[in-house]
């Protein structure tokens, strides 16, 4: 072969090789634009209303995909332990996710992960446990998908009043007052300081005197308030006349302690929650408890859907509502017997 035909060939060949390279780098890149890879933290495994939550998110999410994007979500949580969570986010961005959601462990902490997601350019949507503002404003990427804890205590708080307003009889031993007893999901925790605050305003302000029996944290765990419960039936006996929980899972524990000391419902106080859980909204029509405040999972997994891939995608979020361009705040609204068939299977 002629050095010409020789030279020929290799320039051929070197084409080629380029050709093939740079339509490989085309592809990956395209490939990669094209596939959405999302990663959800959540504080625990042991929440019933966040996993539904989640749920709803990887279904909306699902529902979002196309021809020209695919979507992959994966999930794990903290197990109730900031340290573990922080290192749960770094692992998930490292393996090449493209958006974090974080539902905190600890809401004052977020510092770690803020960090590694501005050093990775990795936007996150914190959701159901509200990082404290000045950490939301460090960067423009952060956003928080959620509602008011307050709202949620004076709706409450609401609920009781009329639920007692037409029901005076809750007043057993005839004093004037109704005894109560106050489930709280966790100490200094916000959403628990102010769903308790709110709610019991709320009764005073509508004209009821309550007098306090007792005060019970149980982490929002429903095995936790049924032994806190127990332990109170066996102290006051029948002199507690109303229960308010910070969430659902609480009151159901309440709802399981007197129904395992052998109360029927004549003989139980009254009781509420808040969230609208789906065994929380059966209790109510069947008479185990009173009422609820119905945190919309539904509305806030939308969102976070819709946000994920606006986000990813680069679009305008002027669709989305968010105050001060990072804050979606869904609204609850008020369960009793007359209205909890609208909920039920949602």
């Amino acid at each position: 072969m002629s050095k010409i035909n020789k030279k020929a060939v290799i320039a051929f060949v070197m084409g080629i090789v380029l050709i093939c390279t740079a339509t490989g780098c085309s592809q990956k890149k395209k490939s990669r634009d094209d596939i959405l890879r999302v990663g959800i933290v959540t504080y625990t495994q042991d929440d019933p209303f966040i996993n539904a939550m989640v749920e709803k998110v990887k279904e909306d999410l699902k529902a979002m995909e196309s021809d020209d994007m695919k979507i992959i979500v994966s999930g794990r949580n903290g197990d109730d332990d900031q340290r573990n969570q922080n290192e749960l986010v770094e692992e998930m961005i490292d393996a090449g996710c493209d958006i974090m959601c974080v539902n905190l462990v600890d809401r004052t902490a977020p510092g770690k992960i803020i960090k590694l997601a501005r050093q990775n350019n990795i936007p996150i949507i914190f959701f159901n446990r509200e990082p404290v503002r000045e950490d939301l404003m460090q960067w423009d990427k952060l956003y928080y998908v959620g509602c008011a804890a307050e709202q949620s205590g004076v709706m409450q708080g609401e609920i009781v009043a009329d639920y007692l307003a037409k029901h005076p009889d809750v007043d057993k031993n005839k004093d004037g007052k109704i005894q109560y007893v106050l489930l709280e999901g966790e100490a200094g925790h916000q959403d628990a300081i102010s769903r308790t605050d709110c709610s019991v305003k709320t009764i005073i302000q509508n004209g009821i005197d309550l007098e306090k029996l007792s005060y019970q944290f149980a982490d929002w765990n429903r095995g936790q308030a049924e032994n806190r419960v127990t332990q109170l039936i066996s102290q006051y006996k029948n002199r507690i006349e109303l229960i308010i929980s910070n969430n659902d899972e609480m009151a159901l524990g309440a709802v399981a302690a007197y129904k395992k000391s052998g109360y029927g419902k004549k003989e139980m106080p009254i009781i509420f929650g808040i969230d609208g859980l789906e065994d929380a909204l059966e209790a109510i029509k069947n008479g185990k408890m009173q009422g609820t405040v119905y945190n919309d999972k539904e509305d806030q997994a939308m969102e976070i859907a819709k946000l994920v891939v606006d986000v990813f995608k680069g679009n305008s979020l002027q669709g989305h509502n968010l105050n001060q361009g990072k804050y979606y705040v869904s609204q609850y609204k008020k369960v009793d017997i007359d209205s909890v068939d609208s909920f039920i299977g949602r």
